[in-house]
This record gives C-alpha cells, sequence and structure tokens, in this order.
C-alpha cells in the first residue's frame, strides 16, 4: 500500500514537473515573442529615423536649389541692369549726336542765309548795273 502511495505520489511530482516545464517554456515562449516586438520597435525607430534623415537632407537640397535660383535671378537682373545701362548710354550718344545735327543744321542755315543774302545783293547790283 504504502508503495502505491509512493508511487502515486512520484506519478504526481513526475506532472507537477511537466506542469513546470511546459510553464517554463510557455514563459520562454512569450519573452521570445516579446523580445521579437521590441525588435519590430527598434527596426520601426530605425527607419523613422532613417526617414528623418532622409527629409532632412531633401530639405537641404531643396535649400541649395532655392539658394542657386536667388544666385540666377541676381546674375540675369545684374545682366538686365547692364543691358538697361548701355541702353541708357545709346540713348545719351544718340541725344548729343542729335544736339551735333542741330547746331550743325543750324550753322548751315545761318551760311545759307548769309550766301542768299551775298546772292541778293549780287542780284541787285546786277539789275542796278543793268537799269544804268
Amino acid at each position: 500500500m504504502m508503495l502505491i502511495l509512493l508511487l502515486i505520489l512520484l506519478m504526481l511530482l513526475l506532472m507537477l514537473l511537466v506542469v513546470l516545464n511546459l510553464l517554463i517554456l510557455l514563459l520562454l515562449l512569450l519573452l521570445l515573442v516579446v523580445l521579437i516586438l521590441l525588435l519590430l520597435l527598434l527596426l520601426l525607430l530605425l527607419m523613422m529615423l532613417l526617414l528623418l534623415v532622409v527629409l532632412i537632407l531633401l530639405l537641404l537640397l531643396l535649400m541649395l536649389m532655392l539658394l542657386l535660383l536667388l544666385l540666377l535671378l541676381m546674375m540675369v537682373s545684374l545682366l538686365l541692369l547692364l543691358i538697361l545701362m548701355l541702353l541708357l548710354l545709346v540713348v545719351l550718344l544718340l541725344l548729343l549726336l542729335l544736339k551735333l545735327l542741330l547746331k550743325l543744321l543750324l550753322l548751315l542755315k545761318i551760311l545759307l542765309l548769309k550766301l542768299l543774302l551775298k546772292l541778293l545783293m549780287l542780284l541787285l547790283l546786277l539789275l542796278l548795273l543793268l537799269l544804268v
């Protein structure tokens, strides 16, 4: 009888050990799942960090492109200013030429009037000679 009780006790102990082993195995499995979830979370955080770095690089590239565009606009504006100054210089030279032409025209007009006066005097003299 004692032997049967001892055998039952041993069986119960063995079942208890099996249950404990199963519990330990279940805890290990749960720990493995938590570890996998933590690794996935870490991977997600790393991907977000990489995305943030890519966004920062894109913003820097955009800023560089905007600076280049600003530089290009400044160069175009300087070129336009230079063209405008050249046009202004041409207009001033044309005005100077026009002024010189007007002076020349006035001088020619005076010479023409003098010549006309001399011609008129010669005609009067000729007329006077004809009358005599």
